[in-house]
């Protein structure tokens, strides 16, 4: 494994807002040149999901939302808006666990995590509207790979793209980062069959290695008002073939839990 003792990030200044329809490559490219930085080849950007379902015109207007009979109790149970359960729910392929407040579920791409990733926060245009809410992308990966192959054409640099979110965790509490979407980068570093310092074998050590790299961005993207969605992540050294963000999920028939 290649390592790295020396690693920076820095958050591009100044993102303006995203709108449905907004070229996210061109805006980091014009971002980059504004602060006076240069890509290299190795480097990673960090995006946040929120401007990546924006541009994509992920954004959702509640009241044209119809809830089912389903949705309007569940909404009982968890204390919720039956519209915005119907948005989970279209999103979801099953319901995990439930509480007051509280729905967890399976995400249609995979993820366990809460409301199937629909949020509200940073979403309205304007102050005082609360009716919109924002979907996950519809395929990540995918995503990230439009926005790899847009910058490597318009910089001629080859770089990782990681799209993040904040997902809780069982167990522990508040959130982290997580990767969601990879392209260019490996998303996992299996470390299996070769040795510790002393020269044990490792036999089960898999790095979640874009999960990593996606928590350290959130410190500097923040999570209420910060405005700084685009992280540029310089000193790490790929160890690994490049794979997607579906490669750190784990297989039905490993979970324990499930």
């Amino acid at each position: 494994m290649s390592s790295t003792a020396d690693l920076s990030l820095s958050a591009l200044p100044e993102f303006p807002e995203v709108q449905a329809g907004d070229d996210l490559a061109v805006l980091v490219m014009e971002r980059l040149g504004s602060a006076g930085w240069t890509l290299r080849d190795g480097d990673v950007l960090v995006v946040a999901q929120k401007v990546v379902s924006k541009a994509e015109g992920r954004r959702v207007d509640l009241a044209e939302i119809v809830p089912s009979a389903r949705a309007i109790a569940l909404a009982e149970r968890v204390a919720k808006d039956a519209r915005l359960v119907e948005l989970i729910l279209s999103e979801s392929r099953r319901v995990v666990r439930t509480a007051r407040d509280v729905l967890i579920v399976e995400h249609r791409l995979g993820f366990i995590m809460a409301n199937a990733g629909v949020d509200q926060s940073n979403v309205a245009s304007r102050k005082g509207d609360e009716n919109w809410a924002l979907l996950l992308p519809e395929n990540p990966d995918a995503s990230a790979e439009r926005l790899r192959s847009s910058i490597a054409a318009q910089s001629g640099r080859s770089v990782g793209i990681i799209i993040n979110d904040s997902f809780g965790r069982p167990w522990r509490v508040g959130t982290v980062g997580v990767a969601i979407g990879v392209a260019g980068w490996p998303a996992i570093l299996d470390l299996r069959g070769q040795p510790d310092r002393f020269g044990r074998t490792l036999r089960v050590t898999v790095v979640g290695h874009a999960d990593e790299i996606a928590a350290a961005a959130s410190l500097l993207m923040g999570q209420s008002s910060e405005g700084r969605p685009v992280v540029l992540v310089r000193g790490l050294m790929p160890a690994a073939p490049p794979s997607d963000g579906k490669a750190l999920l784990r297989p039905a028939a490993e979970d324990l839990f499930r």
